[in-house]
Parts: structure tokens; C-alpha cells; sequence
């Protein structure tokens, strides 16, 4: 039960996250530690997530009076209709602002629960649960709240901060493979975009922890990717520049989940998956990242059997609806679309450097075909 900690700096709030196994259990004796004042909480928790996880954590909880919220969690569920009728609810309830809500569940729980955290009386304390391994090492650090529009993926949404985060790496057992898949996306592209010597490590030790779910190297993989994160998040909270290259493969990811309406035909870390090969390719054209590199990238999705094919995903004839969604990004200047690149493995190129035309890009595109 031995517990890490990093500590998350930014200018708004500085907070610890807790890293270990099995320490769900210690939830309590955290809250009211950095939390004295709580009375009220609210879990809000995806439906999906094995129960004796629930009842582990309302246990922990047990001097508290606790409202229990669980959720289909899945793009979809992240809209104003749902974030309202919670909202009402607490407000009836008389949650004021030393209450706290808990999400406890996957990327998508904690965009919401943190979004109707800091609308409900302009902020009550929040404390999130990542369950998933692509919340433990990138959705949840940062403070990102969000909801979907019909014209976008996280087009409505805020900057909070939470309270504290526990990562119990326990819980990530429980996941099916292509959710481990999927978090192991956000852990390399950490790797890509700052560190090569963490990519070197990942690629030795890949396997190890996407198969084999090795505890100990899971662990570190998920520590130092945090680590890498809360460093740029700690430079720019608010997404002004330099956390934008935490956007590598992500403004194509997203016009790949909308072109598939957000369905399970592709999961967000599927997407990025594909979109940071996509990237990576288009740097090599563009002469920037070398030919060698390209290849020990390419290398690695081959020896984890990664996403890499467009053709497999989409057809040509969806192309043009892959770069509609691409044009809503909110990172776009004027009429072209805004493209993180990388110059070598361990550095990404400049915010707002690269940004291409629709028809360059839908060029790329049609190459593949």
C-alpha cells in the first residue's frame, strides 16, 4: 500500500497526486486531511467500473453523507442537458462551496464531474479518481473541464484545478486490453514529444506493460509520464503556448472521432494513436523529423500492433468529414489548421508554427490510398 506523491504547481493551485496500489482505501483519511471542512459529497462514477471499487471508496467515506451518481459514461454523456439536471440537484440538496464532488471513473467522468464542480456556486472542492489508464496519466492533471457540442469535441468547457488526485494502479487491472491500449497512447506521446530517453524505455519495455501489465513498470511508466506533464502544465496552465504540444496527434484524433460520431469504432486513444503516426510521417515529408527516427517509431506500433492504417479505419470518402471536424478545433488561427510536428523524438516543434490548409492536408490524406 505504499503511496507516491507529485506535487501539481500551477498559478491557480498547487495539489498533490497519490500514486500506488490498493490505496482506493485511503481516500478518507486524505480528505479530511487536505479537506477538514467537507460535510456533502457527491460521486459521480461510470457504471461500468467493477462495484466492489464503489463500495470500497463509499466506505473509506463513511462519516460523510454521500449522493451517488453512476453514469453510461461515453462521449455522449458529456453534454449541458446532463451537467444541468446534477447541477439542479446539488443546488436542492444545498451543496455549498466546503462540499465536494468526487468522479470516480474514466476521462470522460472527470471532464464532467470538474466542469459541474466549478459551475456549481463558482466552485466547489473536487477531487478526481482516474480508473482508467489514459485518465491516470493525462485526463486527469491539467484541469481541463469539458462537454461536447454536435460541432466538436470539448468546444464547451473550463480551467479547474482539483483538490488532490489518487491513482490507484490497482484498479487498471481490471481494464480491458484496448483501454490499456488506449492510455499507453498519452504515455508515448509524452515520450515523443519531451523525453527520448523515456521513449528508448518504452520501447524496450512496451510489451512488459501493455501485455504483461508488469505492476512495477506500469507504475513507473505512469509516474514519469505525469511527471512529464505537470512540468508543462506548471509553464502554462491555461494552454497560451507551450501545454499546446500536448496537442501532438490530437487535431487529427478528434476529426477521426467525430468522422465516426464518437462510437466505439474508435476510442479517443485509438485515434491519437493513429493521428500522432499520421503526424509523424507528415513531419518526415516535411523534412523535419529523419528518416531513422520515423522508422524506430513505426517500429514500435508494429512490435505493440499500435493503430498506424488510415485505409483500415476510413474510407477515402470520409476523408472530407474527418476535416470538417478538424476545422472546429479550437486551437485553429483563422482558416487553417493547426499541426503539432516533431523535429526529432523528445521535441515537438513550436505552437502555431505549422498550420496547413484543409486541401494540404486532405492531400495528405489521399496519399495513403
Amino acid at each position: 500500500m505504499k503511496k507516491n506523491k507529485i506535487i501539481v504547481t500551477t498559478k491557480s493551485k498547487v495539489y498533490p497526486v497519490f500514486f500506488g496500489n490498493n490505496i482506493l482505501n485511503t481516500t478518507g483519511n486524505i480528505l479530511k486531511k487536505n479537506l477538514p471542512h467537507v460535510k456533502k459529497i457527491c460521486i459521480i462514477s461510470d457504471n461500468k467500473i467493477p462495484n466492489i471499487f464503489l463500495k470500497i471508496l463509499t466506505k473509506s467515506l463513511r462519516n460523510y453523507k454521500i449522493k451517488i451518481y453512476k453514469l453510461t459514461a461515453n462521449e455522449k454523456t458529456k453534454n449541458f442537458n446532463l451537467a444541468y439536471r446534477i447541477i439542479q440537484q446539488l443546488l436542492k440538496e444545498d451543496f455549498n462551496r466546503s462540499d465536494c464532488l468526487i468522479a470516480l471513473g474514466g476521462g470522460v467522468i472527470g471532464d464532467l464531474t470538474a466542469f459541474i464542480a466549478n459551475l456549481t456556486k463558482r466552485g466547489l472542492n473536487f477531487i478526481n479518481i482516474p480508473t482508467t489508464l489514459l485518465a491516470q496519466v493525462d485526463a486527469s492533471i491539467g484541469g481541463k473541464t469539458g462537454i461536447n457540442s454536435n460541432l466538436g469535441k470539448n468546444l464547451i468547457g473550463t480551467f479547474y484545478q482539483p483538490n488532490f488526485i489518487i491513482s490507484d494502479v490497482n484498479i487498471l487491472k481490471s481494464l480491458p486490453q484496448r483501454e490499456i491500449i488506449s492510455g499507453y497512447a498519452e504515455i508515448l506521446k509524452h515520450a515523443l514529444i519531451i523525453d527520448k530517453k523515456f521513449f528508448m524505455w518504452l520501447f524496450k519495455n512496451g510489451k512488459k506493460i501493455i501485455i504483461n501489465k508488469d505492476p512495477i513498470l506500469f507504475k513507473k511508466a505512469i509516474i514519469k509520464s505525469c511527471k512529464i506533464k505537470c512540468n508543462i502544465v506548471r509553464k502554462d496552465e491555461t494552454e497560451k503556448n507551450l501545454r499546446m504540444i500536448l496537442n501532438f496527434g490530437h487535431t487529427f484524433a478528434h476529426g477521426f472521432e467525430g468522422a465516426k460520431k464518437f462510437s466505439r469504432e474508435i476510442n479517443h486513444g485509438e485515434a491519437v494513436l493513429l493521428g500522432m503516426m499520421i503526424a509523424s510521417e507528415l513531419a518526415n515529408k516535411k523534412k523535419l523529423l529523419s528518416s531513422k527516427e520515423l522508422a524506430l517509431i513505426q517500429n514500435h506500433y508494429i512490435n505493440l500492433n499500435l493503430p498506424r492504417s488510415i485505409k483500415k479505419i476510413f474510407k477515402k470518402s470520409e476523408i472530407n468529414n474527418v476535416i470538417s471536424y478538424m476545422k472546429k478545433d479550437k486551437k485553429n488561427v483563422d482558416e487553417k489548421i493547426s499541426i503539432i510536428l516533431l523535429n526529432k523524438i523528445g521535441q515537438a516543434t513550436k505552437p502555431k508554427k505549422y498550420a496547413l490548409s484543409s486541401v494540404e492536408i486532405k492531400k495528405n490524406f489521399y496519399s495513403y490510398y
